[in-house]
């Protein structure tokens, strides 16, 4: 009779684990290509000078990447949340700084990397314009995060060249 009891405890137990694991929206492959970037970190500049500080937590059921960021500029802090669309099949991030300025990045992971980019816009000189940002998950642990403007196809200038290394 104990080990009907027990049985069947555990079954219920299994049935509950199973049925909370189905109902995760976010845990899947897709949903943890991003997940390398998740930590809290001291970011450098390419000359070694400290850049900032970054927290990364997954948030909302794992569905999205949150960032907070905190500039080693004076006053300077963003944030963004990353999550994967099941809609357009790729990751977006859509960023917000207490300067008011906004970014909306689309893409996927490539490899080690992450890629996303905004929609390309025509600039004031009527040039066309968009920036891409990638992140490099690098083999030691480190991530680095290169921020490029790509005018006209081909001039490609570096807004932001962070190393990332973790303080946890």
């Amino acid at each position: 009779m104990k080990k009907v009891l027990l049985l069947l405890v555990l079954a219920v137990f299994s049935a509950q684990l199973t049925a909370q694991n189905s109902t995760c929206q976010c845990c899947t492959e897709k949903h943890s290509e991003f997940d390398f970037w998740v930590g809290t970190w001291e970011v450098t500049n390419p000359d070694g000078s400290k850049a900032g500080e970054n927290t990364i937590k997954k948030v909302q059921d794992g569905c999205v990447l949150q960032e907070n960021w905190t500039s080693a500029t004076p006053s300077f802090t963003g944030t963004s949340n990353n999550f994967y669309n099941y809609k357009t099949r790729q990751w977006e991030q859509i960023w917000i700084d207490n300067q008011g300025q906004t970014l909306h990045l689309k893409g996927s992971k490539v490899g080690n990397q992450m890629i996303l980019q905004t929609d390309e816009e025509t600039n004031s000189e009527g040039k066309i314009t968009y920036h891409r940002v990638t992140w490099t998950d690098n083999e030691n642990g480190t991530v680095r995060q290169l921020w490029e403007t790509i005018t006209d196809v081909k001039n490609v200038t570096v807004a932001f060249d962070g190393l990332y290394k973790r303080k946890d």
